[in-house]
């Protein structure tokens, strides 16, 4: 007797396959042409990215789940796979000229940030622990590469090294909260977790899926580079070569907060009271430290590292009403901190606005006076560095600006100033996504 085998559906898969696939031929081709081939491959990488953009859109509208519900497209899925698809091809778009004057170009490069891309995009579609981890540790294995592709650099190789070692004891953190989670529930798909969690009064909830949570927490703020699990974010970013730390600051950040966004509304919506506690610390301790280092920094990178801890904080502060319009507020946030950090620190004030009001309107007043003071201070070292570029004496002649990455801040840059002129599309973008989960 001929046994059945079911072959899941792969339509709502398609974007991950087309990237994987074509990561993988460009792999074949860099191998056997070697560095002639670099030029190529990043052009091509790039429109691989657009492409795969073009699917995620294309894609039936509504909910589609494949390989037994642990693999969901939503509007919030789609919404941040755009985001991280645009990250990433802005990333190669500014590498091209930076690296190839450094003499560092690597056909390797762009397929490294490619392979990373195919785990952000399945770390916002997971829908259970197993998918979450498996998309986690593809976009982290990629990125503790990347870190450290600049082997005559003892900086480069220290900061991948200790990326690398700390992202393992983060994902071991993670591992075992999940198994606390599955012991006490049962499952590991999120929906099977919401259920089991939210059977009894808020008083009965297990200690051991208490415990889980903290710990699975601890992993999630590690990839965010929160408090106060930051600590490998300076170093990694002062460490990696200009490009790649801009690539750390941007796409990685969208995936990381969608898994954070959709693990807490989806598993956890019935021991909010629990996960709230942690996500206020985190997002008030995160804002504070980032304001405050970084005020002392004389490395732009450090800045910027700093500065990236002190945003996670400002999104965590839509996330802890645990709302629709809280997540709405973080969507509109990380898109703005994305345009905001490949391109121009402008329209702070109107992004964070977004965040305040779902904090406020649930009644967290503390987090949100933080919030507003450290904002202030974050200031600060925004306007030094305007300072420097407008008021004190050059140090030597800067080269003249490469055409990519004069799109790129034109881009960003008007991005940023029509947002503050007509919100509109992007708020109701962010509100359907938001929607989505709820």
């Amino acid at each position: 007797m001929t046994e059945t085998v079911e072959i899941p559906a792969l339509l709502p898969a398609l974007p991950e396959i087309v990237l994987a696939v074509g990561a993988m031929l460009l792999l074949m081709v860099g191998a056997f042409r070697g560095e002639r081939a670099t030029n190529g491959i990043d052009g091509t990488a790039i429109l691989l990215l657009i492409l795969t953009g073009l699917i995620v859109v294309w894609l039936p509208a509504g909910k589609l789940v494949t390989f037994g519900g642990s693999f969901v497209v939503d509007g919030f899925a789609r919404f941040l796979k755009l985001l991280a698809l645009t990250g990433s091809a802005v990333a190669i778009l500014m590498s091209s000229n930076y690296l190839a004057a450094e003499k560092r170009r690597r056909f390797e490069y762009s397929i490294l940030i490619l392979l990373s891309t195919v785990g952000m995009m399945m770390l916002i579609s997971a829908a259970d622990l197993i998918a979450l981890y498996l998309g986690l540790e593809l976009m982290s294995l990629a990125l503790y590469v990347l870190a450290a592709i600049n082997l005559d650099s003892v900086r480069s190789t220290e900061a991948g090294l200790k990326y690398f070692v700390l992202g393992a004891l983060s994902s071991g953190m993670l591992l075992y909260g999940a198994s606390l989670i599955y012991g006490f529930t049962g499952t590991v798909s999120f929906a099977g977790i919401a259920k089991a969690a939210s059977q009894g009064s808020p008083s009965q909830i297990s200690l051991g899926l208490v415990f889980g949570l903290v710990f699975l927490f601890a992993g999630f703020c590690f990839k965010i580079s929160a408090v106060p699990f930051h600590m490998w974010t300076p170093d990694v970013y002062e460490g990696a070569p200009t490009p790649i730390t801009a690539f750390f600051a941007a796409a990685p950040k969208v995936a990381g907060i969608a898994m954070f966004v959709r693990t807490t509304i989806v598993a956890f919506p019935g021991v909010l009271t629990q996960w709230q506690q942690i996500v206020v610390f985190v997002a008030i301790a995160s804002m504070a430290l980032g304001a405050f280092a970084a005020i002392g920094q004389r490395n732009i990178k450090r800045l910027m590292a700093y500065s990236s801890i002190g945003h996670m904080g400002f999104a965590l502060v839509g996330l802890a009403p645990g709302t629709e319009t809280g997540v709405q507020g973080v969507l509109i946030y990380i898109a703005i901190y994305l345009a905001m950090t490949l391109g121009t620190f402008a329209v702070i004030i109107s992004m964070r606005f977004y965040v305040f009001l779902a904090a406020i309107k649930a009644g967290l007043f503390t987090l949100a006076v933080i919030g507003v003071v450290t904002s202030v201070v974050g200031a600060y070292y925004y306007l030094a560095i305007v300072k420097i570029m407008y008021f004190d004496e050059p140090a030597k002649t800067f080269e003249p600006m490469p055409h990519e990455l004069k799109a790129v801040l034109a881009v960003t840059g008007l991005f940023n100033l029509l947002f503050f002129i007509y919100p509109s599309p992007l708020i109701e973008a962010a509100n359907a996504a938001a929607k989505s989960l709820f």
